[in-house]
C-alpha cells in the first residue's frame, strides 16, 4: 500500500534497513516526521482510542486521498467522531450517497494497529473529549424548529387592509369607517327588536307578518327602489308591531306606511301617496295613509336612523373580496331571511355575515371564512353555523310554497338568476 506524494512532492531515499523495516507498514519514508500525521487521517492511534479506517476510501484509492477532511492532530477519534468523519466524506463523493450502507459496513475497528506518534499521543491525551459534535446536533435542531416556525408564518393568513383602495374616495370615509361601524354594533344591541314581540299582538301572527313583507318584496321591486329602502321598510314594520297591536286589516295599511316612510328617507324621487292606494287595490284610502303615517313616527319617536342588516352587508361584502354573483346570491339569502320571523332572534350584523358565508359555500362548496372576515365581522366560522343552516333551509324552499316573492325577483336576468344556484346541503349534513 503506497502513499500519494501529491501532498509532499520532497522524498529521500531510505537506507537498505530503513526500507526493509518500513515494508512491512507498505509506506515509504518521507524527509519530514511529520507526514505520519496524513497517514492518521485513517489509521488512527490505539490504547484507549481505538483506530477507524474507511475499507471503501483505502481499497479504491491505495492510498490516503488528499481530498478528505484533515484530522486534527491533537484530538483522539472516538466512535462519534468517526462517524462524523464519514459524514464528511460523503460529502465529498456524492456518489456514494446514492447507495447508503450501515455504518457496521463501511468501517471496521483494528485494535491492533502499532502505527503512532508518541508526542502527538501523549499531547492527546491532556486534551478533553470535545463536545463541539453535541454541539452542532444542538444547533441543527434549533435551526430546523426556526424554519418550521417560520414555514408557520409563511403560511398563517393575514387580515387584508381592504380601505386602502378607496383611500383617495371622499365617499368611502375611510378615516372614519371604522368608527361608524363600530357605532353601528352598538346601536343594534340598544335598538334590536324582541323577537316574541307576536305574543302581544292578539289579531295577527307570523304567516300574516310573513305575507305582508314577501308582497313588500315585489311591490319594492316594481318600483325600483333602493336596497336600502327595503330593509329599512321591514325595520320600521317590525318596530312598530312591537309596540302597538293592528287588527287584521290594517297589516298591509302598516306596510304601505312604512315603505312611504322609507322611502321620504332613502330615496331621491318617491312614489306618491296616490301610487300606493293604487297599488293595494284601494283598500284604504288617502286620509288613513297620512294618519298612520303620523301615529307610526310619533310611536317610534322619529328615530329612522337604526343600523338595518343592509349597512353591514355592505363592509362585509367588501371584506369578503366579494364579485358581482357572490353579492347577488347574498342579498337572495338574506331577503329569504327577512321574510322569516324566526330570524329576529340573531342581530342584524349577525344575519349579514351568516348570509354571505352561506352564500360562499353555495358558489364554492367549501368554507371559506378568511381572517379578513372575522375580523370586519366579529363573527366566527363556528358561531355563523347555526344560522348558516337555518338559510340553507329557506333556500332549499324558496321554489316551494305561496311566498315565492323572492325567489321570482332573483330568478330574473337582472339579478344573475341567482336564485337558480344549488343550495349548500353539506352544511346540514355537517348537522347531523
Amino acid at each position: 500500500m503506497g502513499v500519494s506524494n501529491e501532498n509532499n512532492p520532497i522524498m529521500t531515499k531510505p537506507t537498505n534497513g530503513q526500507e526493509m523495516g518500513n515494508r512491512k507498514f507498505g509506506v515509504e519514508m518521507r524527509n519530514n516526521r511529520r507526514a505520519l500525521g496524513v497517514i492518521n487521517q485513517n489509521f488512527v492511534r490505539v490504547n484507549q482510542y481505538p483506530c477507524v479506517v474507511n475499507k471503501r476510501g483505502i481499497s479504491e484509492t491505495n492510498g490516503i486521498c488528499n481530498k478528505n477532511p484533515p484530522i486534527p492532530a491533537h484530538r483522539p477519534i472516538t466512535r462519534k467522531f468517526a462517524a462524523q468523519i464519514a459524514s464528511s466524506q460523503q460529502q465529498h463523493y456524492p456518489e456514494e450517497t446514492k447507495k447508503p450502507k450501515l455504518a457496521a459496513e463501511n468501517f471496521s475497528v483494528w485494535e491492533d494497529v502499532p502505527i503512532i506518534e508518541v508526542d502527538e499521543y501523549e499531547a492527546a491525551k491532556d486534551q478533553p473529549v470535545p463536545m463541539s459534535l453535541e454541539q452542532t446536533e444542538t444547533v441543527s435542531h434549533d435551526n430546523k424548529t426556526q424554519m418550521e416556525i417560520e414555514m408557520e408564518d409563511i403560511f398563517e393568513e393575514t387580515a387584508i387592509d381592504i380601505d386602502s383602495d378607496d383611500a383617495k374616495n371622499p365617499l368611502a370615509a375611510v378615516d372614519y369607517v371604522e368608527d361608524l361601524y363600530a357605532y353601528y354594533s352598538k346601536m343594534e344591541v340598544s335598538s334590536r327588536i324582541s323577537p316574541d314581540y307576536m305574543a302581544q299582538q292578539f289579531d295577527v301572527n307570523e304567516r300574516m307578518r310573513s305575507i305582508l313583507i314577501d308582497w313588500l318584496i315585489e311591490v319594492h321591486h316594481k318600483f325600483d327602489l333602493r336596497e336600502e329602502t327595503l330593509f329599512l321598510t321591514i325595520n320600521l314594520i317590525d318596530r312598530f308591531l312591537e309596540k302597538k297591536s293592528v287588527v287584521r286589516k290594517k297589516l298591509q295599511l302598516v306596510g304601505l306606511v312604512a315603505m312611504l316612510l322609507a322611502c321620504k328617507y332613502e330615496e331621491v324621487t318617491l312614489p306618491v301617496v296616490d301610487d300606493l292606494v293604487f297599488i293595494s287595490d284601494k283598500a284604504y284610502e288617502r286620509k288613513e295613509v297620512l294618519e298612520l303615517e303620523k301615529l307610526m313616527l310619533n310611536t317610534l319617536q322619529f328615530n329612522m336612523s337604526v343600523p338595518t342588516p343592509y349597512v353591514f352587508m355592505r363592509r362585509f361584502l367588501k371584506a369578503a373580496q366579494s364579485d358581482r354573483k357572490l353579492e347577488l346570491l347574498s342579498f337572495f339569502l338574506i331577503e329569504l331571511c327577512l321574510v322569516e320571523y324566526e330570524m329576529l332572534k340573531f342581530p342584524p350584523s349577525f344575519i349579514a355575515a351568516a348570509a354571505i358565508f352561506t352564500a360562499q359555500c353555495t358558489l364554492y362548496g367549501v368554507k371559506q371564512w378568511s381572517t379578513t372576515c372575522e375580523l370586519h365581522t366579529k363573527y366566527s366560522e363556528d358561531q355563523l353555523l347555526e344560522c348558516s343552516r337555518l338559510i340553507v333551509g329557506f333556500h332549499q324552499n324558496a321554489a316551494t310554497g305561496k311566498l315565492t316573492g323572492v325567489h321570482r325577483k332573483y330568478n330574473t336576468s337582472k339579478f344573475g338568476h341567482a336564485a337558480k344556484c344549488e343550495p349548500a346541503h353539506f352544511l346540514l349534513e355537517q348537522n347531523q
